[in-house]
């Protein structure tokens, strides 16, 4: 499977042949849908937190005697059922919303997502992805450069690109960091939820070859 190389003036130097292994795969939505949720539930904090009878102030005292004044009896104004009393069922902080995936399972989604991808001419390959000097600006005009192409107009707008590193380049990611459609991440940590997030993959061919070890 080949897809073309483009330089960082968005034009067209080359090929590049994708492994199969990688970029082949068929689509899978039940697979895709379990690691997807899993990894969105793994992120999730958990800090939404209510408090219940035993933890809103006051109550010490019973509001009124229990019998005689012709009211309904009650022993606290902790009780859910007053104004300002404890919530019945509210969420916890304690409550853990993580869900596990195998690592073959995390894996093949990945590749699934690219997969659909490169299908779609969504995966955009580069020479490679320097930015020199190291500014907000001239990173902004490479992906202008891109879009360009007819295939990738869609390159600047919303949740637009994001960009995979073949190791930790700090000068790229900063570089990408201020853009609003833009985002740049390490390919050791790619996973199939933040490739779902944006609409292009933006990666050098030096990850490309990566994919192949």
């Amino acid at each position: 499977m080949e897809c073309p190389v483009y330089n960082k003036e968005g034009k067209e130097v080359g090929k590049a042949s994708l492994p199969e292994a990688v970029f082949g795969l068929s689509w899978n939505s039940a697979l895709v849908h379990q690691v997807v949720t899993s990894q969105a539930a793994n992120r999730r904090q958990g800090t939404a937190h209510a408090k219940g009878r035993s933890e809103v102030r006051g109550g010490g005292k019973k509001p009124w005697k229990q019998k005689g004044t012709g009211r309904a009896r009650h022993g606290s104004i902790r009780s859910p059922l007053w104004k300002g009393g404890g919530v019945t069922h509210g969420p916890l902080r304690e409550k853990n919303y993580e869900k596990k995936v195998n690592k073959k399972m995390a894996k093949k989604a990945l590749f699934t997502v690219l997969s659909r991808k490169v299908r779609e001419g969504e995966v955009i390959v580069m020479d490679e992805f320097s930015v020199v000097p190291v500014k907000t600006k001239r990173a902004a005009e490479i992906f202008k450069n891109l879009s360009r192409n007819e295939s990738f107009a869609r390159v600047t707008k919303g949740n637009g690109v994001l960009v995979i590193l073949p190791a930790e380049n700090r000068e790229a990611y900063r570089a990408v960091r201020n853009i609003p459609f833009a985002s740049a991440t390490e390919a050791r940590n790619l996973n199939a939820y933040d490739v779902l997030q944006y609409k292009f993959i933006v990666m050098p061919k030096a990850v490309v070859e990566s994919f192949r070890k």
